[in-house]
């Protein structure tokens, strides 16, 4: 991607790809990634639409201001990242936490909102019987005081340890590099710690809990047209998962892109840039909306 730039927000600075031009679709990230995860996308997407990608806040080459990084901080970031760049009609494309804050931002300002992609995206509140081993270890330990920090302060074990697991092919040197590069600094890791400690399971942080929750609920009801792109055996959208969400969320379509587990831009760009192309496009062919009621 060669098209950056950056704003500032509440003196901190967000930095962000921009491409293209035409509707707006806005690409999501997650732990422990950046607008990076999308470089392979972005080039075969952009000829739907302006393709606009941002690091979230103390993550990519976005400032790192002393925050909590709870979800509430990157939404408040995110939030008014939107407002300031004035997107409307946005086609959302999401992963992981991005979806969770994507979701959260769709329920809370539907009329903004043209249509929502997601992969491997949290659809719903976790109980601990919904984690596969050994995932279900990592994710106790990240979430134990002590233990959780020397695994990221540490061992920087997000980028060394759990993210390779979760993609299939190898990733170059450089591509590594430019994962671990914002995360150089030890002091500058607190979001990877923090992500996984905010995820509700058995209903704890009940703060997020509530959030997650709303939105699952809204997901169910809203007839905001929504394209989940899935593999197997998949790491949150497991079988299990897709089923649940075949069956619960509204106006759902779904596409595979054959074996993945979680970071399936890196294994499977080419399918899911084709995915998103001819969906985008059957989107935007009409530029009719549902009345506001109905979404």
């Amino acid at each position: 991607m060669h098209n950056t730039e950056s704003l500032f927000i509440a003196d901190a600075r967000i930095h962000y790809a921009d491409e293209g031009e035409g509707p707006v679709i806005l690409l999501l990230h997650g732990n422990p990634t950046s607008s990076y995860l999308w470089r392979n996308i972005i080039p075969r997407l952009k000829s739907r639409g302006r393709c606009i990608a941002p690091d979230l806040i103390g993550m990519g080459e976005s400032d790192k201001p002393p925050l909590s990084y709870r979800f509430e901080d990157h939404y408040h970031y995110l939030s008014r990242f939107i407002e300031r760049l004035g997107l409307n009609e946005i086609i959302l494309v999401m992963h992981d936490w991005g979806a969770a804050l994507g979701f959260y931002y769709a329920m809370n300002h539907p009329e903004k909102i043209r249509a929502m992609a997601w992969m491997e995206g949290l659809v719903r509140p976790w109980r601990w019987t919904h984690i596969r081993w050994p995932y279900r270890i990592g994710f106790a330990l990240l979430r134990m005081p002590i233990t959780g920090e020397a695994m990221i302060y540490g061992l920087n074990a997000f980028l060394k340890i759990i993210m390779p697991r979760l993609i299939l092919r190898k990733l170059s040197p450089e591509e590594w590099r430019q994962y671990k590069h914002p995360f150089r600094k030890i002091s500058a890791r607190k979001p990877m710690l923090v992500w996984p400690r905010e995820i509700p399971i058995n209903g704890k942080p009940a703060r997020t809990h509530r959030i997650i929750s709303a939105y699952s609920t809204w997901l169910q009801h809203t007839y905001i047209p929504k394209m989940m792109i899935y593999a197997t055996p998949g790491a949150i959208i497991n079988q299990e998962a897709l089923a649940w969400c075949r069956r619960r969320i509204n106006n759902l379509e779904t596409a595979s892109v054959g074996e993945g587990l979680h970071y399936l831009q890196e294994d499977h760009p080419l399918t899911i840039a084709q995915i998103l192309s001819d969906w985008i496009q059957k989107q935007t062919a009409s530029q009719t909306n549902p009345p506001d009621d109905a979404r």
